[in-house]
């Protein structure tokens, strides 16, 4: 049975090594990529477009600021720069409408990140102290297409399969309007992912740390709004009213890429009939602070293999919290969500992939950060999944696996970012568990214990 996991864009992969490599050398490191001179640049297509630096839109890339949620509401259309525009005139009430809008200069970008990854113990029969370069490498088209319609589209290669293929998409449409004497944002979106048009950075695949390694361990249970709904695309619609009341609502279906389509009987994880996902948020806006509290959910119904016969089915049911405080020199954020997820194994209990009919997980992240504007970020993240016990979806299995048969884990991060330049960051992310995969100690069967599973991680990400 497959499992979901999401902690920024962490993949399961086993690396081991020596750990006589000195930790005083990765932090000298670090420091001296810090101590760099800082200055001002702008990001690729969006800055470009807006005509803005990257800061008008972030803090930290990828975390969005009250106006950088607003250019992705209102379909990343938003521009300041020389367009090439051809008008239609109607001949009845000889007024005139845009049928063509396109930049000057191509929405193109390339992004790039590689990492360093350094285990508390080595995986058995593995090297320790890993590079991944690169680690993805990722080309990017992002704004305005047509009058009201833009996107946000991201073709990465993995290091793990060395191919190309779509991370993320997000395709929309968007417009205003008075209702009364509320006004209206109102759009349409077409994606690949629940979440993926989610504007606050509480839920997956937004959520901290945004980042992660690509070959520490992770732990094995998620939930599946969280893990992306992977394989999938999404048409939906949202509106914003009075800059207060968000409302969404999208349906989902399989579209794998890469694989077998239609969808057959060699297909996993493929879904019937349409699932439903919903999102609905109340925000406001102060001098200096910012609050949004919020809820969202998923309910699908998943052929574990095939696409005929019973289903597994999930209901994810999640809060959120977002809160911001701007101050003279930086900000602070503090973000936080909790989702619960309720399983029925009709499909895997039948073919007894499962030893109960059903099941749970629960996931709860919380993180708090100070920015300081000369480039400067330190965060404090805490994140706990557990669940209900099942020995055969959670058994024994080394590193990867759960003496206990339960999926519980829970651990702290600390991270510090730092921009020597507004399209660079240098992170570097120290994970420690205080269960893995349902024990503090021997919790795979296998003698390895949940921290020796805890990784410091050193990335450097840069846009362009």
């Amino acid at each position: 049975m497959k499992k979901f996991y999401n902690l920024g864009k962490g993949k399961m992969l086993s690396v081991p090594g020596k750990r006589n490599f000195g930790i005083s050398g990765i932090i000298f490191l670090f420091l001296a990529f810090v101590t760099a001179p800082a200055s001002m640049l702008a990001i690729p297509s969006f800055a470009r477009q807006t005509g803005l630096s990257c800061s008008a839109c972030h803090t930290v890339f990828p975390e969005l600021t009250s106006f950088g949620r607003q250019f992705k509401l209102n379909g990343y259309t938003m521009t300041n720069i020389k367009t090439i525009v051809q008008k239609e005139t109607s001949s009845k009430s000889k007024k005139s409408r845009d049928i063509l809008k396109l930049l000057h200069i191509p929405q193109l970008s390339l992004g790039f990140n590689t990492g360093f990854t350094h285990l508390a113990k080595s995986i058995p029969g593995t090297q320790n102290n890993n590079v991944e370069f690169p680690q993805s490498l990722s080309l990017y088209y992002g704004g305005a297409v047509t009058p009201h319609l833009g996107s946000f589209i991201q073709v990465s290669m993995e290091d793990d399969e060395g191919s190309f293929g779509i991370d993320m998409l997000d395709i929309r449409y968007a417009n205003n309007a008075q209702i009364g004497k509320t006004a209206l944002l109102y759009g349409f979106t077409l994606n690949n992912g629940p979440m993926m048009e989610d504007v606050w950075n509480t839920a997956s695949p937004w959520s901290y740390p945004y980042s992660a390694s690509g070959v520490a361990p992770v732990p094995s249970a998620g939930t599946i709004i969280e893990g992306g709904l992977m394989g999938s695309v999404g048409a939906g619609t949202y509106g914003l009213f009075g800059n207060t009341l968000y409302l969404g609502f999208s349906l989902y279906r399989s579209a794998p890429f890469g694989t077998i389509f239609p969808p057959d009987n060699s297909s996993v994880m493929t879904i019937r009939g349409l699932s439903p996902y919903w999102r609905i948020a109340v925000q406001h806006q102060w001098t200096k602070s910012y609050l949004e509290v919020g809820t969202f959910g998923l309910s699908t119904r998943l052929y574990p293999t095939g696409v005929t016969g019973a289903t597994d089915n999930y209901a994810d049911f999640g809060f959120d919290l977002q809160y911001e405080y701007s101050f003279a020199k930086g900000q602070f954020t503090f973000h936080s969500s909790y989702v619960s997820e309720k399983q029925k194994f009709n499909a895997s209990y039948d073919a007894g992939n499962s030893q109960f009919a059903t099941g749970k997980v629960n996931s709860f992240k919380t993180d708090a950060s100070i920015f300081f504007r000369k480039g400067c970020k330190f965060t404090l993240g805490y994140f706990n999944y557990h669940g209900s016990a099942d020995n055969i979806i959670y058994a024994p299995d080394a590193v990867t696996g759960s003496r206990t048969g339960l999926p519980n884990s829970s651990g702290v991060m600390a991270q510090i970012d730092y921009l020597p330049w507004q399209n660079t960051k240098i992170s570097l992310i120290y994970t420690a568990y205080n269960k893995f995969n349902g024990a503090v100690n021997n919790y795979d069967g296998f003698d390895r214990n949940a921290d020796d599973n805890n990784s410091l991680y050193l990335q450097l990400w840069f846009l362009f």
